[in-house]
C-alpha cells in the first residue's frame, strides 16, 4: 500500500510519529523497527520522535536508530507529548505509547482517514482485540468504560475509548487546541477541546498487546485526574444543575416555613431550620455564579460558544447587575429598618423578628454576591489577544 500526501507547496509531506517515552528500553527498539518498517512498506515519508525522560538506555537505542531525540527529563505524559510536538514537522501528527501495546501498522489506516478530511483520528480498543492481561481488569471493566460513558453524557461525543494513547490529528488541528496539561490527563483535554472545537473526529478499531517492561500507569490517581478535568470542563453538571437544585430547595423550604406551611409528624417548624434552608439558598447561588465563571472564562480564553451566556453578557453588563444586587441589598436593609424602628418602638425590649432577620440576611448576602460577582465577571470577560 502506497500513501502520498502532498502539502500545499506540492512536495511530499513528512509525518511525524511522537512517541513519549519513560524507561522503554525493552520495547523501544520494536516499535521504532515496527514504524520504519511502516513507513518503508506504505511509502511514507516520515520522521520518529522519541520525546524522553528516560534514567535508563532508551535514549541511546533512539540514537541508535537514527530518530528524532528529544531529550527534555521532565515527568509527566502531558509534558512529553508537549515536547515531543514541539519538535515534530510534519503535516500529520501520530501519537503512540512506545511500550508495545499499540499496532504501528495501523499507522496508514490513520492518515488514510485524516487525508480524507478528518481532523482528529482515535483508536478503539474495545473494538479490535485486547490481549489476555494487556489491560487490567479495573481499568478494562470499570475505569475506562465509565470515564468515557462520562464523557459522552458531559460532552455528547458518540466515542467509546477517550484513553487510547494510539491517535492522528492534523498539525493545524492540533495547533487550534492549545494543549496545557502536563499529566494523564493530556489525553481527555486533547478529545474534549476537539469536541469544544468541533472537529471531525473518526474512530478506529485497533488490537492492544500486553506491555513490556513496567507500566507507569497509576490507576485511582490517574483516573481521578481524567475525571476532574471533565468536570472542570462541564461547569453544567459541576456547578450550575446542583447549585440550581440546591438553591430551589433552599428558596420553597425558608418560604414554607416564614408562612408556617411546613410541619412534621403533625408539629409546626419554627425559625431553626430557616438556617440551614439560608444556608442552601446563599451555597446554590454561589454554585450558579461559578458556573457562570468558568462559561464566561471557556468563551473568552478558550474559544467556546454559548448563546446564552452570550446574551447575558451583551445585555447584562456591571452596570445592570451591580443595580439588581444593589436592588436586593436596599430590601435587606428596608427589612432590618422596620425591625430597628419595632425595637424603638417597643421602647427596646425583647424582640421576636427572627424569622425577618434571616430572611434579610440572605437577601444582604444575595445582593453582595450579586454586586461583587458582576465586577469578576467582567475581569474573566476580557478578551486575550
Amino acid at each position: 500500500m502506497s500513501i502520498r500526501l502532498n502539502n500545499r507547496y506540492g512536495s511530499e509531506v513528512l509525518v511525524s510519529v511522537i512517541l513519549p517515552c519513560r524507561n522503554e528500553e525493552l520495547a523501544l527498539p520494536l516499535c521504532l523497527t515496527e514504524i520504519k518498517k511502516v513507513f518503508a512498506q506504505a511509502n511514507i515519508d516520515g520522521e520518529i520522535i522519541v520525546s524522553d525522560s528516560s534514567t535508563d538506555n532508551s535514549p541511546q537505542i533512539a540514537k541508535d536508530f537514527g530518530v528524532v531525540l528529544v531529550k527534555h527529563d521532565l515527568l509527566g505524559y502531558g509534558q512529553a507529548c508537549l515536547e515531543g510536538f514541539k519538535a515534530a514537522q510534519g503535516k500529520y501528527l501520530i501519537l503512540g505509547d512506545a511500550d508495545g501495546t499499540y499496532d504501528f501498522n495501523e499507522i496508514p489506516n490513520f492518515l488514510k482517514y485524516l487525508q480524507a478530511g478528518y481532523n482528529f483520528v482515535l483508536g478503539n480498543r474495545f473494538a479490535g482485540k485486547i490481549d489476555l492481561g494487556a489491560m487490567p481488569i479495573l481499568n478494562r471493566y470499570l475505569g475506562n468504560p465509565i470515564l468515557s460513558l462520562l464523557f459522552r453524557l458531559l460532552f455528547r461525543a458518540p466515542l467509546a475509548d477517550i484513553h487510547c494513547g494510539l491517535r492522528a490529528i492534523s498539525k493545524i488541528s492540533f495547533e487550534k487546541l492549545n494543549l496545557k496539561t502536563t499529566g494523564m490527563e493530556f489525553a481527555s483535554e486533547m478529545i474534549i477541546k476537539a469536541v469544544k472545537k468541533k472537529m471531525w473526529i473518526k474512530e478506529l478499531p485497533i488490537n492492544y498487546y500486553c506491555r513490556r517492561g513496567r507500566s507507569k500507569l497509576k490507576p485511582w490517581a490517574d483516573g481521578w485526574r481524567h475525571l476532574r478535568f471533565m468536570l472542570l470542563y462541564s461547569p453544567l453538571v459541576l456547578f450550575f444543575l446542583p447549585g440550581l437544585t440546591i438553591f430551589i430547595v433552599g428558596l420553597v423550604s425558608l418560604g414554607l416555613i416564614y408562612f408556617d406551611a411546613f410541619s412534621v409528624l403533625g408539629r409546626r417548624l419554627q425559625y431553626h431550620p430557616m438556617f440551614l434552608a439560608a444556608l442552601l439558598i446563599i451555597s446554590g447561588y454561589q454554585l450558579i455564579i461559578f458556573s457562570i465563571f468558568a462559561k464566561i472564562y471557556a468563551i473568552t480564553h478558550l474559544g467556546e460558544e454559548n448563546k446564552i451566556i452570550s446574551f447575558l453578557q451583551r445585555y447584562l453588563n456591571i452596570e445592570r447587575a451591580s443595580l439588581i444586587g444593589l436592588g436586593i441589598s436596599l430590601m435587606a436593609a428596608a427589612i432590618y429598618l422596620s425591625i430597628f424602628f419595632s425595637w424603638i418602638k417597643s421602647g427596646l425590649g425583647p424582640l421576636s423578628e427572627i424569622k425577618n432577620s434571616i430572611v434579610a440576611l440572605v437577601l444582604m448576602i444575595l445582593g453582595l454576591q450579586t454586586i461583587f460577582s458582576s465586577f469578576m465577571l467582567s475581569i474573566l470577560g476580557i478578551k486575550e489577544r
